[in-house]
């Protein structure tokens, strides 16, 4: 266990060293904040299963290839904007692999699985999601392009849905309401939006039995704690036995919480590091949405204006969720906590992520010593 902590420490500081290498000019807050939530997972995840840590650790050498190669990408290429059907095939493709050929796992089908390997593609679609909705938005906001780009997004949410992996679903649909909002500055679009929330979370209730499964859970855990509201009772339970301090590494029985390393990875971290460290962590990822946001409106760019908007709200919307069923201020909808909690396909998608933005700023900085953008070079080649 000690070597596996070393190995960590090691990684971290070969991200820190070539992000200084490679990138002089690159947000030292987005960077130092990332490798802080990198190293919370890692401590609480070699602490709840070496084996599981170890994995980790590999995907987690894959994506430090992809936080160096990323923003190389994002400054040289130009014609992300000029691809959002791609975007658009390849996304719908990959969901309806998981519809068709997924494996069901706690009542709706989320991976594709490879033998002992498996791949959850809409961790990697939301991505290409959010790339279709800003090559469609940032140039063209007529109602007949407002409404092809809206039937085109509700193909994505319907083989969420047709996965039963709501979740997902509220996660794109949630993206595709602010990123219409900020491309069009339209309020009503932004209520029309939370309205249609309102009906299919209705709608979802009476048609999913899982969902009924999940709301009974979060009223009142307690009255079904041996089946349905156990793994909420458990949670709330090592939340409070940790207290503001924790019960300390080893020493609690976050292991007793099921797929703790997963949707409940924070509740670990509450009963065995403490309240104080669990509300550090929330700050953390506060801080993460913000600097994105930050990022997203120095961008003079609409096209990376937007993607950084679209990717920070993905963001902060996992870590709500998350976080949410963990105290039971929503129903657990199984969705991670970005870098912390296990899995090697939201960490690589979170990588790609961060490496993003962080190519987004670099590249801003670059037009700004410039004094133009690559769009502002295009418009003024047509004339």
């Amino acid at each position: 266990m000690i070597g596996i902590y070393v190995l960590q420490c090691c990684l971290i500081t070969a991200i820190l060293a070539l992000y200084h290498i490679f990138y002089k000019e690159a947000n030292q807050i987005v960077l130092n904040n990332m490798c802080m939530l990198l190293i919370i997972g890692f401590i609480i995840l070699t602490r709840l299963s070496y084996s599981k840590s170890l994995k980790q650790f590999f995907f987690c050498l894959a994506g430090l290839f992809i936080c160096v190669i990323i923003p190389i990408i994002m400054q040289s290429v130009s014609i992300f904007r000029n691809l959002s059907w791609i975007y658009a095939i390849v996304g719908v493709l990959g969901l309806a692999s998981v519809t068709i050929l997924g494996r069901v796992e706690y009542g709706a089908k989320l991976s594709l699985s490879f033998g002992s390997f498996s791949i959850q593609p809409s961790e990697f679609v939301k991505i290409l999601f959010v790339f279709f909705l800003a090559s469609r938005l940032y140039d063209k906001k007529d109602f007949k392009n407002l409404l092809l780009t809206g039937i085109c997004a509700a193909v994505f949410m319907l083989f969420l849905v047709a996965a039963k992996d709501l979740g997902g679903a509220f996660l794109y649909y949630t993206t595709f309401v602010i990123m219409i909002y900020v491309a069009t500055e339209r309020f009503l679009y932004l209520l029309g939006g939370g309205g249609l929330l309102a009906v299919a979370a209705f709608a979802g209730y009476h048609i999913f039995s899982h969902v009924q499964v999940r709301v009974l859970a979060w009223l009142n855990p307690l009255s079904v704690y041996e089946k349905e509201g156990y793994q909420v009772s458990q949670s709330l339970f090592g939340i409070g036995t940790g207290g503001w301090f924790g019960l300390g590494l080893n020493q609690g029985l976050p292991n007793k919480i099921p797929i703790v390393e997963k949707d409940f990875v924070f509740a670990a971290i509450s009963e065995e590091l403490g309240g104080i460290f669990a509300l550090c962590v929330i700050f953390i990822c506060l801080s993460v949405f913000f600097m994105f946001m930050n990022i997203a409106i120095k961008m003079r760019d609409d096209f990376y204006k937007l993607i950084a908007i679209g990717l920070a709200t993905i963001y902060a919307l996992q870590v709500f969720l998350t976080i949410g069923g963990t105290i039971k201020f929503i129903p657990s909808t199984g969705v991670t906590l970005p870098l912390i909690s296990y899995g090697g396909s939201s960490l690589l998608s979170t990588f790609i992520f961060f490496g993003i933005i962080q190519g987004l700023y670099v590249r801003n900085m670059t037009e700004e010593e410039k004094g133009t953008t690559d769009f502002d070079e295009k418009k003024t080649k047509r004339k």
